[in-house]
C-alpha cells in the first residue's frame, strides 16, 4: 500500500520519519524518494535489516537502521536526542520475506523447523513454546489469537501428540491440527491457518503493548506530523481503531484522517494476494491539543 502510505504521511513536507517495521525497505525507499529528509528504520528481524541496508544504501546518511522492536520507539528516539518526528509508519504482522524464507517456520506450505520468531536472536521458538505450555492456556490462546472455534480440540490433540514425541516442524504441527478438526466439505483456507496465526502472535507477543506504542508514537509527532498503521488481521485493527479514537478524545491534538480503514485496490491484490487483508489507519497531530 505504498501509494496510500505516501498520501497519508505526505513526506514531501520533508523532515524526520520513522519506519517502525522497515522490512525490506520498500516503504522506506518510497518515503525518501518522495521527500523525507531523514529516515530511521526499525526492525526486530536481523535478516530483514541486512536486506534493508543493501536496498537503502544509496541514500547514505539520510537513513539509519536500528535493530529494535517498534515498541521501543521512545528508547530509540531518546538515544538520538530526537524529541519529535514528522511521520511514523508501522506495517504490522509477518512479512512475505519471513513467510517465504526457508528455516523461519512461519508457513506450513514448506516443511521447516518450527521457529516463528521475528527476532531470531532472542526468546523461545514456537516448538519450545508449545512443548511447555499447558493445555488450557494453549486452547485459550488459539481461540483468542486465531479466532479458532475448535481451539480446545486442537489443544488436546497437540498435547497428546507431544506426549508421543516432540513437535519440531511445521508439517508435524499442521498435520496434528488438520487431524483434530472435523472436515465438512470444501474450506477456503487450510484448517491449520488460524492455529499457526495464533501461535505466531503468541510467540512474538504481537499484540502486547500495541496500544502503548500507538500512544508513544502519537505523542512524538510534531505539529502537522502524521502516523499510519497497517494491520493484517482484525485483532490488530481493533486495537489500532480503539486506541486512535481514545487519543483523539483525550485532547492531545490528534485527528484521525481515516474515517474507515483504507484497503488495497483490486490491482494491488491481484499483484500481491497477501495484501487482501491489509487495513491502513492514519492520524495527524494538529498542534491544538490541551496538553
Amino acid at each position: 500500500m505504498v501509494a496510500e502510505v505516501l498520501e497519508h504521511l505526505a513526506p514531501s513536507r520533508g523532515g524526520t520519519f520513522v519506519d517502525c517495521t522497515v522490512g525490506l525497505g520498500g516503504h522506506a525507499r518510497a518515503l525518501l524518494e518522495a521527500g523525507a529528509s531523514r529516515l530511521i528504520g526499525l526492525d526486530r528481524d536481523p535478516a530483514a535489516l541486512a536486506d534493508a541496508r543493501t536496498a537503502l544504501g544509496e541514500f547514505g546518511d539520510r537513513v539509519e537502521l536500528v535493530h529494535s522492536d517498534y515498541r521501543r520507539l521512545n528508547d530509540v528516539l531518546d538515544a538520538r536526542g530526537i524529541t519529535t518526528v514528522d511521520g511514523v509508519l508501522a506495517d504490522l504482522g509477518v512479512s512475505s520475506m519471513q513467510l517465504d524464507s526457508p528455516g523461519r517456520g512461519f508457513s506450513f506450505r514448506q516443511d521447516d523447523l518450527l521457529d516463528m520468531r521475528m527476532d531470531t536472536t532472542t526468546g523461545p521458538t514456537a516448538a519450545e513454546s508449545i512443548r511447555d505450555v499447558d493445555e488450557r492456556t494453549l486452547a485459550d490462546l488459539i481461540y483468542e489469537f486465531g479466532e479458532e472455534r475448535h481451539s480446545r480440540r486442537i489443544a488436546r490433540a497437540i498435547v497428546a501428540a507431544r506426549q508421543r514425541g516432540a513437535i519440531e516442524t511445521t508439517r508435524q504441527l499442521a498435520d496434528v491440527v488438520r487431524r483434530a478438526i472435523p472436515r465438512k466439505g470444501y474450506s477456503r483456507i487450510d484448517p491449520a491457518t488460524r492455529t499457526f496465526q495464533a501461535i505466531r502472535i503468541w510467540v512474538n507477543g504481537e499484540l502486547d503493548e500495541l496500544d502503548t506504542f500507538l500512544r508513544d508514537a502519537a505523542r512524538r509527532l510534531g505539529e502537522g506530523g502524521r502516523m499510519a498503521v497497517i494491520t493484517f488481521h482484525s485483532l490488530e485493527d481493533r486495537i489500532v481503531k480503539h486506541t486512535l479514537r481514545a487519543l483523539q478524545d483525550e485532547g492531545i491534538g490528534l485527528r484521525i484522517r481515516t474515517k474507515r480503514p483504507v484497503v488495497p485496490g483490486e490491482a494491488e491484490v491481484e499483484r500481491n494476494p497477501r495484501a487482501r487483508s491489509a487495513k491502513l489507519r492514519a492520524a495527524e497531530q494538529s498542534g491544538q491539543g490541551s496538553s
